[in-house]
């Protein structure tokens, strides 16, 4: 989502989706679990580059307050708005190149001078006045928004070519990461000592496949799925945590008998959403809701698009008569096990329907000094409303796996403050919260990388472990596979059937 600083859960801009929606580990989940290949936006990706140029300022126009340069909190960007148009640059200490946005003014200026901008293959953006040399800039498929500070010009090195040669493209390569990763410490990693290591090594005559391979030995130690480097669509490297075993055809062909065993013969499952949503009713008055993604419900793939096929699947599955009354479910298992990611704000969309009274689902910050990784932006909470219409608040069992990615990992998250709180079975899920940050290199090659927390109530975050069930179970093992069994479900379906017991997050 993200580039006006970022992914993760961003939509598809160009070259920005590359593994799953919004990873890139999770583009390989994405290829295997039909979330999408590479390169749409992953939520921030090899993104088509604008042409350099920009003048150098902009001055603000008397009709429009929004007009000029602004500097963004966190996310290491630069937005300009200058008559109908935006677009951002992507800084460093010691760089400044376009970056993949660039937008065009919808319509009149809106409520507050607000102004919206349609981007090409991503979701809009809207910038708002927010007071003397301030603005807010919000995406449409992204929680939380960004602050802006005017500033009075772009720097000149935003106007100057960038060179191309190896050892600048490692600089800002490493310089990103030493800007803006937030997990070095819990990582164990020595950023400055990984830098020494590598750096001699880079020269004139360094080759395309010598620095491919030092850029993938310096971030494969991190083990995070979020952190990429992408040559092209075939020559791409992308982290994981230890222990996962990515899906291939023949495996998701494996885990939906598995799965469908388990739910009993006779049961049927409505799709929705090219099958990344499907619901059946099981015996025992329980619901099976799978959601095998947040992203690409639709052949167009637009995130408005998305959110009108979700809300006609939930507004199928959360009927009065399931949410209501004597026949009502007494218990509803989600399944997020094979879920790569996407859009945070459908997981929070499907979360409303799941609640009768507001609560906090999380937190969201991100890592704003260049010096200091424990500076942060100040936490923008995002909340859960009830939808206005049948909403279930029984008892809930969520399954969970290490293919639980990104915003799977989000809606994991943001149901954690729900009452009664969901019961999560299963495994630990990937451990990668934020949206990614999109950057490009001036070799035309792309990375990508974390730059926030998603915290708690109590300002906790799940980075790196992942969150982890309070029922352990094997989950899409090969021992599970080849019998046909499926213990997450079936304990799910146990518990829930005798009353399962609150979970404390």
């Amino acid at each position: 989502m993200n580039d006006p600083g970022t992914r993760r859960s961003h939509r598809p801009r160009g070259a920005a989706t590359l593994l799953l929606t919004a990873l890139t580990a999770a583009a390989v989940l994405a290829a295997t679990t039909a979330c999408a290949g590479p390169d749409r936006a992953e939520r921030s990706g090899a993104e088509g580059r604008a042409a350099a140029g920009h003048p150098a300022r902009v001055r603000p126009a008397d009709s429009d307050s929004l007009q000029g340069v602004w500097r963004m909190d966190g996310y290491g960007t630069l937005v300009t708005v200058g008559g109908r148009s935006l677009r951002t640059y992507e800084t460093t200490g010691i760089s400044c190149l376009p970056g993949s946005v660039t937008g065009t003014r919808a319509g009149a200026p809106g409520p507050h001078g607000s102004l919206r901008f349609t981007v090409p293959d991503s979701a809009p953006i809207t910038v708002v006045p927010a007071g003397a040399g301030r603005a807010r800039l919000t995406i449409e498929d992204n929680v939380g928004r960004r602050t802006l500070h005017r500033t009075d010009a772009l720097p000149a090195r935003c106007t100057r070519r960038t060179p191309r040669d190896p050892r600048t493209v490692f600089d800002i390569f490493w310089q990103t990461y030493a800007e803006n990763y937030p997990f070095f410490r819990a990582k164990k990693i020595d950023w400055a000592a990984v830098r020494d290591r590598f750096r001699p090594q880079i020269t004139a005559k360094t080759t395309e496949d010598e620095l491919f391979a030092v850029f993938r030995k310096m971030i494969e130690p991190l083990h995070d799925a979020h952190t990429r480097v992408v040559v092209s669509k075939d020559k791409w490297f992308a982290g994981m945590r230890p222990g996962t075993v990515l899906p291939t055809p023949t495996s998701t062909v494996r885990i939906d008998k598995a799965i469908a065993a388990n739910l009993g013969p006779g049961v049927t499952r409505h799709r929705w959403a090219h099958g990344m949503l499907s619901y059946a009713d099981l015996p025992g008055r329980l619901g099976y809701f799978r959601v095998t993604s947040f992203a690409h419900y639709t052949q167009k793939g637009d995130y408005a698009g998305d959110l009108a096929a979700l809300d006609r699947a939930l507004d199928s599955v959360f009927t009065k008569a399931r949410t209501q009354g004597p026949a009502s479910l007494r218990g509803l298992i989600i399944d997020v096990r094979l879920n790569g990611g996407g859009a945070d704000p459908l997981g929070l969309r499907i979360a409303s329907r799941l609640t009768g009274r507001p609560y906090l689902a999380y937190r969201k910050r991100a890592r704003n000094d260049p010096h200091d990784p424990a500076r942060f932006t100040t936490p923008q909470p995002s909340r859960i409303r009830p939808h206005r219409g049948p909403v279930y608040t029984g008892p809930i069992a969520v399954l969970t796996g290490r293919l639980t990615v990104s915003a799977g990992e989000t809606f994991t998250q943001a149901l954690m403050g729900r009452s009664p709180a969901p019961l999560r079975i299963g495994e630990n899920t990937q451990g990668v919260f934020s949206d990614v940050l999109g950057r490009a290199l001036p070799n035309g090659w792309s990375f990508g990388l974390p730059n926030e927390e998603f915290l708690t109530a109590d300002g906790r975050t799940f980075d790196g472990p992942g969150i982890p069930p309070a029922v352990r179970t094997p989950v899409f093992t090969d021992d599970e596979l080849s019998a046909r069994r499926d213990s997450a479900l079936t304990r799910a379906r146990e518990l829930l059937a005798d009353g399962a017991p609150e979970q404390h997050p």
